[in-house]
């Protein structure tokens, strides 16, 4: 028996698609809802604020899951979202550490939505490329390579700021390096499922960034300035595998990848307070 009229679910059915958002202006809400919590960490007290990251981080896997829910399939549940929501940890957590003002607070969250919103562009052609090539490829590597680096920069740099014994921040940095590591490298290949190869050369990775982490622990140098130096090993480290991935690791991309590695060393070495170090 129906319910209704034939004619009335047809134009319910027509309303319903008139009032549908496209993805987006779905993006458009999700930023502006995630920016919008992020602001409100202004206003709570302090003992709220580790609670409050860890909720705008679950917010932001929630609503990133909603954005792209028509293409998530298997292992694109972990792929896809792992950025989103570790770029909102990361700039949350360096969010508390900028001055209690307006002026200083309002750029970073204008730019932590613009970060949002092109990680979900980003996201989205990722799940689109996996069916069909797409031209933005490209551009969506590069994206999601820049704000991977500055999700790992701004979590290292909390990490270390706390000064915890040895084999905390080491796990902390495996579970780190790994799941970012695992996402940079499965948008090269995006297959359905993760391949041994991607595994094996993600492990390896984390364990050669793990081991860094180990000799910059008892380097005589600002914990800043130690979270830059593991942030150019993630960088010279996953970006060399990535073209190792596409086939393209020539010899003059190693010598760019380590020339910044070198340099970068170099400036950190020439700071370090070796008289007096324990």
């Amino acid at each position: 028996m129906k319910l209704l009229p034939n004619f009335l679910v047809k134009r319910l059915h027509r309303a319903a698609r008139r009032i549908a958002f496209s993805k987006r202006q779905n993006f458009i809400i999700i930023t502006s809802i995630l920016t919008t919590g992020l602001l409100l960490t202004q206003l709570v007290s302090i003992d709220m604020r580790y609670p409050m990251v860890i909720t705008l981080s679950v917010a932001a896997y929630c609503l990133a899951a909603f954005g792209l829910r028509e293409d998530l399939k298997g292992i694109e549940w972990l792929t896809l979202l792992t950025l989103p929501t570790l770029f909102t940890t990361g700039v949350s957590l360096f969010y508390f550490l900028l001055p209690v003002r307006w002026l200083t607070r309002l750029p970073i969250a204008v730019l932590y939505a613009i970060g949002i919103y092109a990680l979900l562009l980003t996201e989205n052609i990722f799940s689109v490329a996996k069916i069909r090539s797409i031209a933005l490829l490209r551009a969506a590597h590069s994206i999601g390579f820049l704000l991977s680096l500055l999700s790992y920069f701004l979590i290292i740099q909390t990490i270390l700021a706390y000064r915890f014994e040895l084999y905390v921040e080491s796990i902390a940095i495996v579970i780190l390096s790994f799941a970012l590591l695992l996402q940079s490298l499965w948008c090269i290949e995006l297959e359905e499922k993760v391949s041994s190869r991607l595994i094996q050369i993600t492990i390896g990775l984390t364990l050669i960034l793990v081991e860094f982490a180990w000799i910059f622990y008892f380097w005589p140098v600002n914990r800043t300035l130690v979270a830059l130096l593991l942030t150019t090993c993630y960088y010279t480290a996953a970006g060399m595998a990535q073209q190792y991935l596409v086939e393209k690791l020539y010899k003059r991309t190693i010598t760019e990848f380590i020339i910044v590695a070198g340099l970068v060393f170099i400036i950190v070495l020439s700071v370090s307070r070796w008289r007096g170090a324990m």
